[in-house]
């Protein structure tokens, strides 16, 4: 008997693998290149660039530090149908200059009373309203490179520095901008 129920399990483990083995391990929504957003820092303010435009955007959200015990978030929104979002200067470094606040999009929910972002690792980024995807930047790496670059020039996540011209050319080749639609799907 016990040899049978041995037996069983083994052909059930052969079976689940072997299921496991033939799927797609890739998400459904998950973009075929990956998604990026540019950031920089210039004169003390942390800068967004979305590589092209996002139409129709009501809300754009800043997670820090993102699944750590240290996450927190910014949330900026304007009410429907939205703004279209292209540039945007989101925060300010300890001695900074404050960001524009004239803009359609304003900060819903602030970051914590004494929140230095500049102390976080990573920077998640996302937009709600147009079809978009997340995108993420090391906070060290845009406050240490920044001033090396050029003005024009922001940090494209994993895809490095770029400006307009070098976006043009590899957004659907090498990666994808936030708001870009997959061509792959």
């Amino acid at each position: 008997m016990a040899d049978i129920a041995r037996l069983r399990f083994a052909w059930a483990a052969l079976l689940v693998a072997t299921v496991i083995a033939g799927c797609d391990t890739k998400a459904q929504d998950e973009p075929s290149l990956p998604p990026a957003a540019g950031f920089r820092v210039d004169d003390g303010v942390l800068k967004l660039w979305t590589g092209t435009p996002c139409a129709g955007v009501i809300r754009l959200t800043l997670i820090f530090d993102t699944g750590t015990r240290n996450s927190t978030e910014q949330v900026w929104a304007t009410p429907q149908p939205g703004v279209t979002l292209d540039r945007l200067d989101l925060l300010s470094t300890p001695g900074g200059s404050a960001p524009d606040t004239g803009r359609a999009l304003q900060v819903q929910k602030p970051l914590p009373v004494g929140y230095d972002w500049t102390k976080a690792d990573s920077i998640t980024f996302y937009v709600d309203g147009p079809e978009s995807f997340g995108a993420g930047v090391d906070v060290a790496q845009v406050l240490r490179e920044s001033a090396r670059q050029p003005s024009g020039s922001y940090l494209f996540g994993k895809s490095g520095w770029m400006d307009a011209s070098a976006v043009q050319r590899e957004n659907q080749k090498s990666f994808l901008t936030i708001c870009t639609p997959d061509p792959n799907r």
